[in-house]
């Protein structure tokens, strides 16, 4: 039997729908269920693992689950989304990445930690210029923009700026975190897109200035079908060099440029109550049809080399060397030819 587990934490719409929908197709030799686990032993002699593949909606807030789900990758079970890239990951480098991609993105910078982090000095700090150059920071970002941190999510600890007042008292209160300061997009539309299997892409309209539950936008003017795929393409291209199958990727749209606003989120919002039932639908289905290729194409037994796991491709294995050919016996009877 080929295990689909679901690894979760406060969500009940989502994990439960998965499960039940993967369960009804009654595919022979293919179950879903949620995830069990307690204490994990080290080793596994000549067992196969217990799940063939895991959908991981909460380790990303829990470091037991983030280590179990390395212990399991490395025994054979597909981790949607790779814990291993996951935990390298931060929004910065990802702006950067789409940059060198051709995908649009705000002016940003990364910020110093305001307080010094936990059993660091100044002098952990001597390679810091001091004072910065506020100056130049703000001729390159502007005096209107986000500042979130390097790799937050949920909307914590993120504030909006308008002048430099605001800039400095939101700075004062970032405690030790690592901040980036970002450019805001006066936006005209804005989308959020569920990517699947680095293949499908489910564009939905989205106002993140509207009480959370009410973000999804119903019955929406129809845009332009040239946006729509360009906005499509940036964010197939950013996942699949980011190599999550599972994510949600946001477009603030300014006189006609999608700008990629937030794309690291590979435990994305998949609550009946806020993406609504069509959306939910798509969502439930598309994952499930992915969760079921993955498992149909277990058992996954990686290459013991840490590239691998961050998502490198394999070594090709070395073709056999061939045999040199017998050589020819230049001899005869009465001498040898040279």
């Amino acid at each position: 039997m080929k295990r689909i587990g679901i690894l979760f934490g406060m969500e009940n719409s989502f994990p439960g729908a998965l499960v039940e929908h993967i369960n009804a197709r009654n595919i022979d030799g293919i179950q879903a269920e949620f995830v069990l686990t307690g204490a994990v032993q080290l080793d596994n002699p000549g067992q196969p693992p217990h799940y063939s593949v895991i959908l991981d909606r909460i380790s990303h807030d829990i470091p037991f689950y983030r280590a179990f789900l390395k212990h399991e990758a490395i025994n054979g079970t597909l981790i949607v989304n790779n814990p291993f890239w996951w935990s390298a990951d931060d929004k910065f480098f990802n702006y950067t990445l789409a940059e060198k991609l051709g995908v649009a993105v705000p002016p940003t910078v990364i910020l110093p930690h305001k307080q010094l982090p936990e059993g660091t000095t100044d002098r952990s700090m001597r390679n810091l210029e001091y004072p910065l150059d506020w100056d130049r920071v703000f001729a390159y970002v502007g005096l209107h923009g986000f500042m979130k941190p390097v790799d937050g999510g949920g909307w914590r600890d993120v504030y909006h700026i308008h002048n430099r007042e605001e800039f400095f008292e939101a700075y004062n209160q970032s405690r030790d975190l690592c901040m980036m300061y970002q450019k805001a997009v006066d936006f005209d539309e804005y989308f959020r897109c569920y990517v699947v299997g680095q293949k499908k892409v489910r564009i939905m309209p989205y106002d993140p200035r509207r009480p959370h539950a009410e973000r999804y936008v119903q019955n929406p003017p129809p845009y332009s079908k040239k946006l729509l795929k360009r906005v499509e393409q940036d964010a197939l291209k950013l996942c699949r060099a980011l190599g999550y199958d599972l994510n949600t990727v946001e477009f603030a749209v300014e006189n006609g440029i999608p700008y990629a606003i937030d794309f690291m989120n590979p435990a994305p919002d998949a609550d009946l109550l806020s993406v609504g039932a069509e959306n939910f639908e798509w969502i439930v289905r598309e994952v499930a049809d992915m969760a079921i290729a993955k498992a149909a194409a277990a058992p996954h037994l990686p290459e013991l080399r840490c590239s691998v796991f961050l998502g490198a491709q394999p070594t090709p294995a070395k073709a056999p060397k061939k045999k040199a050919a017998a050589k020819k016996k230049a001899s005869t009877a009465t001498g040898t030819h040279l």
